[in-house]
């Protein structure tokens, strides 16, 4: 990682490092196994993408529901194995990427039909309410933008919160969500600071959309899953004891 940060000679690769050289130590040894795992979830998110396009480009709620609903629960594995490739990293596992993607698809494919179905859902119709206030003939008032934001960084907190617990136990979706509540109470500014930090990168991408979507290969959703659970890890294995149950 010389290209990008200036060599520090106290800095060792091999031993398990704290702070921004954790960050940096994670850059180096898992950028080649993310970026891999991250072209399968943009491939496993096209269906999806595709639909709310053609429903956004043709105006049709009909169509955007189950093309939303179908899409999300195409791409609901894939983000499972994004997660857990992410949260591998995290805690060090040394076994082959390929071998632990498999095995992510196999323990969690069936339990990621739903949420993913759901998040493809929420997906598609802020899409869709973000073409119709661009379609209005009046601008949307402050309040009304403020409350889409808000709702929008509600959902993808949850989501941060709820698809790490999907792919590290086995537990009701009520128990997850449970969850979610209590550690967003516990480690509330935490959270928050990565939800907003979550909602700043994906706001870019839509803004400066198309010549964003170029940057999707590269950084995609890997960067802004792994900097947003890396914020947050510690508090998980304080948590849920991540670590402990290696």
């Amino acid at each position: 990682m010389g290209l990008l940060f200036a060599e520090d000679p106290h800095f060792n690769e091999n031993e398990h490092q704290t702070g921004f050289y954790r960050y940096r130590q994670l850059l180096s040894a898992r950028f080649g196994r993310w970026w891999k795992t991250n072209l399968l979830a943009l491939a496993g998110l096209t269906p999806l993408a595709a639909g709310v396009f053609y429903s956004v480009a043709s105006s049709s709620v009909l169509v955007l529901l189950p093309t939303s609903l179908l899409g999300g629960a195409i791409a609901g594995p894939f983000l499972a194995g994004m997660y857990d490739a992410i949260l591998r990293g995290l805690r060090d596992d040394p076994r082959p990427w390929w071998d632990s993607y498999r095995q992510a698809w196999k323990q969690n494919w069936r339990g990621s039909l739903i949420p993913g179905a759901l998040l493809g859902l929420a997906g598609g119709v802020y899409a869709f309410m973000a073409m119709l206030f661009w379609w209005a003939e009046r601008s949307p008032s402050p309040g009304t933008v403020a409350l889409y934001l808000f709702s929008l960084l509600v959902v993808l907190i949850v989501n941060t919160l709820y698809w790490p617990q999907l792919v590290l136990f086995r537990q009701k979706a009520s128990i997850r969500l449970r969850n979610c509540l209590l550690f967003c109470i516990k480690y509330f500014w935490r959270v928050l600071g990565a939800g907003v930090l979550q909602l700043g990168y994906w706001t870019i991408f839509v803004l400066f959309a198309p010549w964003t979507l170029l940057l999707l290969p590269i950084l995609g959703v890997w960067y802004i899953l792994f900097l947003s659970l890396f914020l947050i890890y510690e508090q998980m294995d304080d948590a849920y004891q991540i670590e402990a149950q290696r």
